[in-house]
């Protein structure tokens, strides 16, 4: 089962078990097995990894329910060697996170630093215990009912000290993949812009504004020393960044709630505050 989740969550057989401490052929093995049991195909090949069917996305459900069970009973004896909790957390607050939390305090924590679509995703699918992400008015009621500690955060155009737009050029811009967020607005104020850089890694994003390719939009907490925020009259106005942490559905476990307090600690201090007057964190 654990075999079926690791191939899942890593998109590769090869990384499945390394991070199981299994060698590959036994990997194959495991996942043969199974599929013989279950009678149909878990995984394809594709261009972009290993990837789950049909069958595997329900296959997958279950092991995790099965894995969930087995951790929860050994907890009952003080078992140590319990669930690896399963934390998502967006790109551009992973450098925060790992500033912040000690090497202790993450030894028995998985962490998966993605796209805020991804997170989202892999919380409501299972994929993902606690999350950290920033979140759109499209991300649905079924990601808002999981919420229990939410944050705004002012959002500005940056670029670098010496970035300068040519006059009557298009704006060149620098975005992430099917993103809206940033380009709606400049759609709906009628400016000329040209997507110079479109890319899912935040580093990347933030490295193209540093070597003056072009202005990007982030949470102005994050946008660090080396950039500026970008005060041009012709950039129109952003609405402020929403970052929430949820916790999985079903999952009431302390060390659940105390991880999910951490996150909210976290935001809070980022944004300035001591503590969060929006905080859920004692849902039950």
């Amino acid at each position: 089962m654990r075999t079926v989740v690791a191939i899942a969550e890593t998109g590769s057989m090869s990384k499945a078990a390394e991070r199981l401490n299994l060698s590959q052929p036994a990997i194959s093995a495991q996942i043969k097995r199974l599929q013989g049991l279950i009678g149909g195909e878990l995984f394809s090949r594709t261009a972009n990894g290993t990837v789950l069917t049909e069958l595997g996305k329900l296959a997958l459900q279950q092991a995790r329910r099965i894995v969930d069970a087995n951790d929860q009973l050994l907890r009952l004896g003080g078992s140590d060697k319990s669930a690896v909790r399963r934390l998502g957390v967006s790109q551009l607050l992973a450098e925060q996170l790992l500033n912040e939390f000690s090497k202790e305090s993450l030894s028995n924590i998985f962490v998966s630093a993605e796209l805020s679509t991804e997170i989202r995703r892999g919380l409501l699918e299972g994929f993902i215990d606690v999350a950290c992400l920033f979140v759109r008015d499209n991300f649905g009621q079924d990601l808002e009912d999981l919420i229990v500690g939410e944050f705004q955060f002012e959002t500005s155009w940056v670029k670098s000290r010496d970035f300068v737009a040519r006059p009557g050029a298009p704006i060149p811009i620098i975005t992430l993949p099917e993103d809206n967020w940033m380009i709606g607005p400049l759609d709906r104020s009628g400016i000329a812009y040209r997507i110079v850089l479109r890319s899912s890694d935040s580093a990347v994003r933030i490295r193209a504004v540093r070597a003056g390719l072009g202005v990007a939009a982030m949470p102005s907490v994050l946008a660090g020393s080396d950039v500026v925020k970008s005060r041009d009259y012709y950039l129109p106005k952003l609405p402020p960044s929403r970052a929430v942490v949820c916790v999985r559905d079903g999952l009431v476990d302390a060390d659940v709630k105390q991880l999910a307090k951490r996150l909210s600690t976290l935001l809070a201090k980022l944004n300035g505050e001591e503590t969060s007057p929006q905080s859920r964190i004692s849902r039950s």
